[in-house]
């Protein structure tokens, strides 16, 4: 594919713009610790809450709901979208709690809530856990969907796409701190979501496709539009709908949408300005990322199966890319490819929006751990504000190239969304119940983390082609067979060495009492919280599903679920007093 003059002006003026961002705001990020990683803890609801979602529309992902679309239908996406509920518990139950705590990273709340060197290892520890080797394992990801856009798009081998994507990254990542990453990530969503929409619209002006109408009845297709699963189909039923809804959201632990809270979600959460934004940002970022944002992928997974009905019309139009990148989620990609002059410009640059909005997030709460939770608590004590930004800003540099280097091992987003499913399994009850339930120490914690590890090696090691052991330990398992496996022997685990062993001591137990819930009882308007969850979960689904009924041409049913969404959102905004 050849981009016009116009397509490579309209990429150069947004690198422009995302390095001037870096320069205008480093000067302020650079003067400490607590600058580069939270932007003086004053930012309001409506940049952190765009931020959340920009930082979640990463390159991979409209290759994974696209891939998703192809293999499973449109209701396969149920995979990532049950974590809705997850997003609603953290928005009426934690995001105040994080806001409250004042702790500059969510792994500090180790040594806050736990006591004893147990709390102080598992706080080291999850820092180079959490902040470099899982972290490095979802920019690798992103990195991989790099790959295939800079092959179907530019041409390029996957070193040249890598080495430019991240040299460009890391520089504004480098000056400009977090308050760099939200400005940019601002610019980024709103080029990113133009950029989906139009190319949406495009594709299906285009000749093979001939409207949405036609989309939908086209017999490639017709199969794969409900926003069901099949209840005849026990094994996909369970696998993309039953197990999501009733045991993955509260049980394993994914970035973005962790339970009671964490991770890049915590870190604005801490910067905001006060508890109120705090929460209304988690708000914000749930309704878009789940609601406004998925059908552009959606339309143009389905769109992609009459040009592109099977692997092999992939591998026939792109026949240089290696075998092994070619798999559903190349399809995104691939329909792009039809895209006029200047349009072109703009989603390849909303592509590339989405890339930098992701891995500058990573870098800069990934060296956020390195720097607060291992470095300046375990090595250096007396580091200097200087010093931490600059072990911060190295620490970014190492993870970055070690992305880039893991992403030539992985071939597929479905792949390494299983796999991190995987890993984070069965611990995400224990995130949930740890701030009310003080009977869980830092071995419950310690426990579900090496268990949830272990169990997903060896699930890993049984369906492993590359080995030779293929379904050797386990037999043949479906992932909904090994998540549900891991949820169990992972809870029981820690759940008896919580009771095997002693809490943490009571006055480290009244002190985080104090500190998080005051006066107020742990369970203070708990009723009016939880009927704040129900409405967030059903407004929020009604309004995705009536955008999809409304596009498939089911007016009837699309304008009473709109009017479904209306009654919750009304009732959320009216009891805000007692919600927020």
């Amino acid at each position: 594919m050849k981009l016009e003059l116009i397509d490579i002006c309209i990429i150069i003026v947004f690198f422009l713009i995302s390095l001037a961002i870096g320069l205008i705001v480093s000067k302020k990020s650079s003067k400490d610790s607590s600058s580069f990683y939270l932007s003086g803890r004053n930012m309001p609801w409506w940049l952190l809450g765009v931020s959340m979602v920009a930082t979640t529309f990463a390159a991979d992902t409209p290759n994974l709901v696209a891939g998703l679309v192809r293999s499973d239908g449109v209701s396969g996406n149920w995979v990532w979208w049950a974590f809705l509920l997850t997003g609603m518990l953290t928005v009426f139950f934690y995001a105040r709690l994080w806001r409250r705590s004042g702790i500059t990273t969510d792994l500090e709340f180790y040594e806050m809530r736990y006591s004893g060197k147990s709390a102080a290892f598992l706080r080291g520890f999850r820092a180079l856990y959490l902040g470099v080797v899982f972290n490095i394992i979802i920019m690798a990801t992103v990195c991989l969907a790099a790959i295939k856009i800079g092959h179907v798009m530019f041409g390029f081998d996957a070193w040249t796409t890598l080495t430019f994507a991240s040299i460009i990254t890391l520089a504004y990542s480098l000056l400009g701190g977090l308050k760099g990453v939200l400005i940019t990530d601002f610019v980024q969503f709103i080029i990113a979501m133009v950029g989906s929409i139009w190319a949406t619209w495009y594709i299906l002006d285009l000749p093979e496709i001939n409207g949405m109408a036609n989309l939908i009845t086209h017999p490639n297709v017709q199969g794969k539009l409900d926003l069901l699963p099949d209840f005849s189909n026990t094994d996909l039923l369970m696998g993309i709908f039953i197990v999501p809804i009733a045991v993955q959201w509260w049980s394993t632990w994914y970035p973005g949408a962790e339970p009671g809270g964490g991770g890049y979600i915590a870190q604005r959460m801490l910067a905001a300005k006060d508890e109120k934004n705090a929460t209304w940002a988690v708000l914000f970022f749930n309704l878009a990322h789940y609601a406004l944002r998925p059908w552009p992928w959606i339309i143009i997974g389905l769109a992609s199966l009459i040009i592109y009905p099977n692997l092999e019309s992939l591998a026939i139009a792109f026949p240089e890319l290696e075998p092994g990148f070619i798999k559903d989620d190349l399809s995104y990609p691939a329909m792009l490819t039809f895209l006029p002059a200047g349009l072109l410009g703009l989603v390849v640059t909303s592509l590339i929006a989405a890339f930098m909005s992701t891995i500058s997030t990573h870098l800069n709460w990934g060296s956020s751990y390195v720097v607060n939770d291992y470095y300046a608590r375990f090595i250096n004590k007396n580091a200097t504000e200087k010093e931490k930004v600059i072990t911060g800003r190295l620490s970014m540099i190492v993870m970055m190239v070690a992305a880039a280097a893991l992403s030539f091992v992985l071939e597929e987003a479905k792949f390494a969304f299983d796999l991190i499913i995987q890993i984070g399994a069965g611990s995400g009850l224990l995130f949930i119940l740890r701030w009310f339930w003080y009977r869980i120490n830092p071995w419950s914690e310690i426990t579900a983390m090496a268990v949830s590890f272990t169990m997903a090696v060896l699930f890993f090691i049984n369906s492993s082609e590359l080995l030779g052991l293929e379904g050797q330990l386990f037999g043949e398992l479906l992932n909904w067979h090994m998540i549900c496996i891991n949820v169990l022997i992972t809870s029981i685990a820690w759940l008896a060495v919580t009771f095997i062993t002693e809490k943490s001591d009571q006055n480290t137990l009244d002190k985080f009492q104090a500190a998080i819930f005051g006066a107020e009882s742990k369970f203070h308007n708990f009723q009016y919280k939880t009927l704040g969850f129900l409405l967030g979960v059903i407004g929020i689904y009604s309004l995705l599903f009536a955008t999809g009924k409304l596009l498939y041409g089911d007016l009837t049913m699309g304008l009473s679920l709109l009017v479904v969404f209306t009654v919750c959102a009304t009732s959320v905004i009216a009891l805000r007093k007692k919600l927020f």
